[in-house]
């Protein structure tokens, strides 16, 4: 894990505030007075004078402010991996995001494409447009399981929610940071509803927590696998044919980020079956062009990574809170490790 220092009082205090020319004016005026100062633009020019320290808030960071200077950097957006793989990042630099109700949002995405798919809803809208009569069978999502890779903010957000439906939900880790140790059963009656704790610390939002390297049986029982992966060099291209074809018929929902996925190896396991359908918010190369051949994968709807918009009420919490925290010597809970790219 790489350990950033937390800026220093005197630095924090005499930091000048850059934000992007996209905020809001609204956000701007917050953001100025949690920090307690005017806010200057983040362009590409270097501002003076050189030996003041920076505090930037924005979505990317010009290669010429990547220096020393920065003290700080604040995301507005909640994935990280196009900021630090534009160049190297300044060591001394903390990084901080936003996630805000990021997570209420993707949950609430992924529970309402399930309860389409399992309510027919795809098939009675092509029905309706050609003005056809039938009875389709439909079924109850009680009991059946779904995949949740990422136990972190969204991945637990998404647990909670599925679990309160009666979702068996098993979480896929790298390392298990709360909650059960991979591996571990809570204990659930098939059919039967969980009782979803509230939130609290150490509370995981899963059944079951497993290793990545051991979710090949996990794969099989599925009815869904849904991704909030971060993209780093750990996660890219990790769904690619060995996992997809562990897969017995799951719906592959992805919300994490689109380079997780090998696209080919997805393409492969819809036409042969073994994945029922699937929904992705995103994908390796966004916007996708008219032509771009993702439109024709066979049970497949994209959507515009468009399952966590982040709103600027997010964003003005999730600084206020760093902010808080970073006076108070603490680190914020949003600190991005730059090592591992979350």
């Amino acid at each position: 894990m790489t350990t950033t220092p937390l800026p220093a009082p005197d630095e924090l205090a005499r930091a000048r505030l850059l934000v992007a020319p996209s905020l809001d004016g609204g956000l701007v005026q917050e953001l100025e007075r949690v920090a307690g100062r005017t806010a200057e633009p983040l362009t590409d020019v270097p501002p003076s004078p050189s030996g003041v320290p920076l505090l930037c808030v924005g979505e990317t960071l010009p290669e010429a402010l990547r220096t020393d200077r920065l003290l700080w950097f604040h995301s507005v957006n909640a994935g990280t991996d196009p900021l630090l793989s534009a160049g190297p990042w300044p060591a001394p630099a903390l990084l901080t995001r936003t996630v805000g109700r990021m997570g209420e949002r993707m949950a609430q995405y992924v529970l309402g494409w399930i309860l389409a798919e399992c309510q027919a809803v795809p098939e009675f809208t092509a029905q309706h447009a050609r003005a056809h009569w039938e009875r389709l069978p439909t079924e109850l999502i009680a009991g059946q399981t779904a995949l949740i890779y990422g136990t972190g903010r969204i991945g637990t957000a998404v647990g909670r929610l599925l679990g309160a439906c009666g979702v068996r939900t098993v979480g896929v880790a790298r390392t298990t940071r709360s909650g059960p140790a991979p591996g571990a059963e809570r204990g659930v009656v098939p059919g039967a509803a969980p009782v979803v704790p509230g939130p609290g610390p150490g509370v995981p939002g899963f059944d079951l927590v497993v290793g990545a390297g051991e979710d090949g049986g996990a794969l099989a029982e599925a009815r869904w696998v849904i991704s909030t992966l971060p993209l780093t060099t750990a996660t890219e291209g990790f769904f690619g044919a060995a996992r997809f074809a562990a897969v017995r018929g799951a719906t592959f929902v992805n919300v994490g980020r689109g380079a997780t996925v090998d696209m080919g190896a997805l393409e492969d396991a819809l036409r042969d079956g073994r994945v029922r359908r699937a929904v992705l918010d995103v994908l390796p190369t966004e916007p996708a062009a008219p032509d771009d051949p993702v439109w024709r994968l066979p049970r497949t709807v994209i959507t515009s990574h468009s399952s966590g918009i982040t709103a600027d009420e997010d964003v003005a919490a999730d600084f206020a809170a760093c902010w808080e925290a970073v006076t108070a010597g603490r680190r914020p809970g949003l600190t991005v490790d730059v090592g591992r790219g979350y």
